[in-house]
């Protein structure tokens, strides 16, 4: 068995960053394991000794990606500055990602999809522990309905570059506008008073 020395792992997640990239460019299908690992630098074969195939390699970055959604895998603390900037800026690579893997619409995605809401899900109820989140009626749809609304962008990404006046809505500056705008909704609400609510249930009782 081989001995895991520190550059192997250096070069486990050189690998990994390189494959988010690629396959958020151009997709799982369109790339080669020799292109991976000539944008990482290394030798196909460190590739498949590290990842065993390209769907693990896939299966690697799924992984990761969850790990970001759960607080990321060095514990960043989100409720601080420059973690939050150095987050946003390590991001980009992973809303391509994301973008096209769920687009794909493979039982792969739909997992990620899954594990995502359910982390969310998780991470929504411990505010309202805590207090700074609202409780909610159907608390799985609410978790649902919040990670469809922040994937959004990855679907619309060129309506809403068209909309904003941007090259890329993965840009940090781009990513800070129309991100801040969907915190400011979150945090302040849209509507000043609860007749759209009222109506809406009034439809639902109705059926």
């Amino acid at each position: 068995m081989l001995s895991m020395r520190s550059d192997d792992l250096t070069g486990r997640a050189r690998i990994r960053d390189a494959a988010l990239e690629l396959f958020g460019a151009e997709g799982v299908n369109r790339v080669s394991v020799r292109t991976i690992a000539a944008q990482a630098g290394v030798s196909p074969a460190l590739v498949l000794h590290h990842f065993g195939s390209k769907e693990g390699l896939r299966q690697a970055c799924d992984a990761y990606v969850v790990s970001l959604v759960r607080g990321g895998p060095d514990g960043v603390d989100l409720g601080d500055t420059a973690g939050l900037a150095a987050s946003l800026e390590a991001g980009a690579p992973v809303r391509r990602y994301l973008a096209r893997a769920l687009l794909d619409g493979t039982p792969d995605a739909a997992a990620l999809f899954d594990e995502i809401v359910a982390s969310t899900g998780r991470w929504l109820e411990g505010g309202v522990d805590e207090g700074w989140v609202h409780p909610s009626d159907d608390p799985r749809a609410r978790a649902a309905i919040y990670v469809t609304w922040l994937l959004a962008p990855l679907a619309f990404g060129r309506h809403l570059a068209r909309v904003l006046d941007v090259e890329d809505v993965h840009e940090m500056d781009a990513t800070l506008r129309f991100s801040r705008a969907a915190i400011e909704i979150f945090t302040r609400g849209v509507f000043a008073d609860d007749r759209a609510l009222a109506a809406w249930d009034a439809v639902r009782k109705a059926r």
